[in-house]
């Protein structure tokens, strides 16, 4: 993984932002769904919790102006926590606290891209309803890019965290 500083216009970073607040929004209905769960019965998975948003994304056009790709990426993010629990691997998943915008420092959100393009100096990365942000090329990108997330660090700086397939190790053979 390799980290860059993205550089949004002012635009841009309203856009991410909104996306930050949609995949809290969504994580925090999982939490409550998760917690508030008949015993006895099992709590839906990531399949049945993408159709109720598939649902509730129809009725609100607050939610459907989003990103969907962001709010399944929370959603898919939950389940694997959950999976990382129950396996015993992690802790509960922020179930005694929901994700709140003091907490997160106003987000992160994951993009399962491969959408980027890359100059001398700078890079861009392709963000659903922002579009093409800039980033600092500070070392090369990795090749074989499989999704990039997009976090803002407590000093309100934006970042873009590459994630890419790992080349085969030549030395073990």
């Amino acid at each position: 993984m390799s980290r860059f500083r993205l550089l949004p216009t002012p635009e841009q970073e309203e856009a991410l932002l909104a996306h930050c607040r949609d995949a809290r929004y969504v994580w925090n209905l999982a939490v409550e769904q998760q917690q508030h769960w008949q015993p006895g019965r099992k709590a839906p998975g990531y399949v049945e919790q993408c159709a109720q948003l598939t649902e509730a994304r129809a009725e609100y056009a607050w939610l459907r102006a989003g990103s969907q790709t962001v709010q399944q990426q929370a959603l898919r993010d939950f389940a694997q926590a959950m999976q990382n629990f129950f396996n015993r691997h992690a802790s509960p998943p922020d179930m005694a606290q929901s994700r709140c915008a003091r907490r997160v420092s106003a987000g992160r959100a994951e993009i399962a891209s491969r959408r980027a393009a890359r100059t001398a100096t700078f890079g861009r990365v392709w963000v659903p309803k922002v579009g093409w942000v800039r980033f600092r090329m500070s070392r090369p990108v990795p090749e074989g890019v499989k999704s990039y997330r997009v976090t803002r660090d407590r000093a309100g700086r934006w970042h873009v965290v590459v994630r890419a397939r790992p080349r085969p190790d030549r030395r073990s053979r």
